[in-house]
């Protein structure tokens, strides 16, 4: 082009020139106008009124299973920096004793023993969350954040058990608030062992479809029962984990097809860390909510080669340095994206602690002293204060000043708590369980919960450090699991602030104490 405007005439050269100051003020407006939507993305990114908040939630981990909450035969020395960096609360709680039941009331706000259903669910589940109420990530996304759920679901899925694993399978996470999910519909030890990202099955192909089900064998894949001689890791009797093997493992329930989307158990925590680290790079220009519900140290425990063997505990301590490993992965990518400063972590556990539940992996034989559930009785599935007394941490670096915190606090008063937070209103009748703790949160304050009930096989509720612990029928010990479930044909009470380790029933005393806990228990069952 050059060569040819040598032989231009000199009209034609003015003309040039006109188009070339024209073309200059276009590419003028053009920079203004990016600059301007520049500062405009500035504008939305996460301020202090509106922090990135990250929930990390550990499946079955204990009060004891970290290093900052006393474990002296395990170190976790990412969990410890977390804690150090923020509020350790040392008496913080899910609402029960059991996975799906303490989810429920995280993203509702509400005591999962009020609504039928809301049990243990099997891979094959409806969704058990309303999608026309207020939910944890839709008051998020109502406050301008952006959603995502990364790990484990376990809340259901589609409008009925029988679904189309096939197609999209809706409604789900999508449905309830979160922009972006990526999920196993159950846990690790139930089919289908596949992933879902928002609402497909991750590479399934069309030639080879899933089929699910739980009553009877489908397809031709081997099962645990059939083929003991087939698993790398031998299932526990009695427990029902012995049905299709997927990855050298028998799992609870039955499926056939999708061969190339099955997961390989070695990997899932590190598909989930890169999935959660890429919504946070993708979304870091503006504030996010991350639930990161991570699968360890529930069972079946197989974690990457480079932790087998370190901990010293078996495959149950082991997971628990991969689970501390990614939390500290996911802190270097705050620091990284330069997040660090004004992000929200909390992390917590869904339950208590649980050894032996369902395969046989050395967690009983390699336990070496350690105390899962720390100086508390009881675990998963139980009424005592093992099942729902977990780790609780809360760290905002440079607004949360470190600290320990006695204050009664729990999963399920986050919806409420940040709700107030971002000015968000939750509508009566929604979130009724869920109470405002932001100050307890943020440090400000070490007033929790005055009243609180826990759910294991039966109720309780503590008020003021007193806890009653109603009635109920079934065995005391569960033989299968190797723990006390707080199960008594007797009512039993007990000084928190005096015995932690519910040692001795004082019912017997205290009758006054326990005709007060029972009515005000009652009178919390029957709360419209």
């Amino acid at each position: 082009m050059a060569k040819q405007l040598i032989f231009l005439n000199g009209q034609t050269e003015m003309i040039y020139k006109k188009c070339f100051i024209m073309n200059k003020n276009i590419l003028i407006l053009a920079l203004f106008l990016t600059a301007f939507t520049a500062a405009g993305q500035v504008k939305k990114k996460s301020t202090g009124n509106h922090p990135n908040v990250i929930y990390i939630m550990a499946d079955d981990l204990g009060y004891g299973d970290l290093s900052c909450y006393g474990a002296t035969k395990i170190h976790t020395p990412n969990m410890d920096k977390l804690a150090a960096s923020g509020i350790r609360f040392t008496n913080g709680h899910c609402t029960s004793a059991t996975c799906t039941p303490s989810r429920y009331a995280l993203m509702t706000g509400e005591y999962p023993w009020r609504k039928k259903g809301t049990g243990i669910l099997p891979g094959d589940a409806a969704l058990i969350i309303p999608t026309d109420r207020t939910t944890l990530p839709n008051m998020f996304k109502k406050a301008g954040y952006k959603t995502a759920i990364v790990g484990k679901w376990h809340l259901g899925l589609g409008d009925a058990v029988a679904k189309d694993w096939n197609g999209e399978v809706k409604p789900g996470p999508n449905e309830v608030g979160f922009d972006y999910s990526f999920i196993f519909p159950a846990t690790a030890d139930r089919v289908p062992t596949v992933f879902l990202e928002n609402h497909k099955i991750v590479a399934l192909e069309a030639n080879d479809p899933i089929a699910v089900d739980y009553t009877k064998k489908i397809g031709d894949d081997p099962t645990g029962k059939e083929h003991p001689e087939l698993l790398k890791l031998k299932s526990s009797p009695g427990q029902g984990h012995d049905g299709t093997i997927v990855n050298g493992i028998g799992r609870i329930g039955y499926m056939s097809g999708g061969k190339l989307a099955r997961w390989v158990d070695e990997e899932v925590s590190s598909t989930f860390l890169a999935k959660a680290e890429g919504f946070m790079e993708k979304n870091q220009k503006e504030p996010f909510f991350l639930y990161l519900a991570l699968t360890e140290p529930h069972v079946p425990r197989m974690p990457a080669t480079r932790f087998k063997g370190k901990s010293g505990l078996g495959l149950r301590g082991d997971v628990i340095l991969q689970l501390d490993w990614t939390v500290g992965e996911i802190m270097k990518q705050l620091k990284y994206l330069g997040l660090d400063k004004n992000t929200i972590v909390i992390f917590s556990s869904d339950n208590g602690p649980v050894l032996d539940d369902g395969y046989e992996d050395e967690a009983v034989a390699k336990l070496n002293g350690h105390m899962p559930a720390g100086p508390m009785r009881g675990g998963k599935y139980s009424a005592l204060e093992g099942g729902t007394r977990v780790p609780f941490i809360i760290s905002w670096p440079g607004k949360i000043k470190p600290k320990v915190s006695d204050a009664l606090v729990s999963q399920i008063d986050v919806l409420a708590s940040f709700s107030a937070f971002l000015k968000q209103p939750v509508p009566a009748g929604d979130a009724k369980d869920s109470e405002n703790l932001i100050a307890a949160f943020l440090g400000k304050s070490d007033q929790g919960r005055s009243v609180y009930v826990e759910q294991g096989g039966a109720l309780a509720i503590v008020k003021d450090g007193w806890k009653y612990i109603m009635p109920n029928k079934g065995a005391a010990y569960d033989k299968l699991v190797g723990i006390e479930t707080g199960n008594s044909l007797e009512p039993q009470l007990y000084n928190l602030n005096k015995d932690v380790g519910e040692k001795h029933n004082i019912a017997v005393q205290h009758p006054e104490k326990v005709k007060e806990l029972d009515e005000l228990l009652n009178q919390v069952k029957e709360k419209k």
